[in-house]
């Protein structure tokens, strides 16, 4: 019987889906085949089909998701903002996406641990991306700290500003949830709120002491 290609795709996307969710909530080693197969509702063998291997699917959903990562943080601003106002932004676009997808830091920091091998696949997704930002930052900072808007610095040491203060949040996020028993509009606010405090602080490291 020949196969409906209607059908076939979205099989497989639910698949993929399935594998997401499960992949940012357990991780890789901890998400079977058999369990993702079981809960998208297929046997294991199309899972095979589609993907051949676990390892496969994983590069898939981990190729999706490093990409909105890095792009949350190499995306260029707009020429026209002031310096500041690119941080800004850079630091609530970064935010917004990591609220949007708040397993991503466990995937993405337990993977690049585990298997250090992932970190060979982002050299080829960054590309020169990596470059072209620091770049473009330190030209900027060059600027505003010859005019002693700002202190001195690097776009490295701002770009670990920025990371650790967005991510450290998201990471003790489930912990938090955890030992407070906080509902989740409690912890939507309580994120609202750290979302403008990491801003602030960020901006407010900017400036000459």
């Amino acid at each position: 019987m020949k196969k409906n290609p209607t059908q076939d795709i979205t099989t497989e996307q639910l698949i993929l889906a399935t594998a997401e969710k499960l992949f940012l909530e357990k991780g890789y080693s901890l998400t079977s085949t058999t369990e993702i197969a079981k809960i998208a509702g297929c046997n294991q063998a199309l899972v095979h089909y589609y993907f051949r291997t676990k390892d496969r699917l994983f590069d898939a959903v981990f190729k999706k998701h490093s990409t909105i990562f890095i792009s949350s943080l190499l995306q260029r601003m707009e020429d026209h903002l002031s310096f500041e106002e690119k941080v800004r932004k850079k630091v609530e676009i970064h935010f917004d996406v990591m609220m949007e997808n708040p397993g991503l830091p466990f995937l993405f920091f337990n993977e690049i641990n585990t298997n250090p091998g992932r970190l060979n696949q982002l050299k080829v997704q960054i590309g020169n991306s990596e470059n072209s930002f620091i770049s473009q930052i330190e030209s900027e900072l060059s600027l505003e700290i010859e005019k002693g808007a700002i202190r001195p610095m690097t776009a490295t040491g701002l770009l670990l500003t920025i990371l650790s203060m967005n991510l450290g949040l998201f990471i003790a996020g489930p912990f938090l949830k955890t030992i407070t028993t906080m509902q989740d509009s409690e912890y939507q606010n309580l994120m609202d709120h750290r979302k403008r405090e990491n801003t602030t602080v960020i901006l407010k490291s900017l400036r000459p002491e």
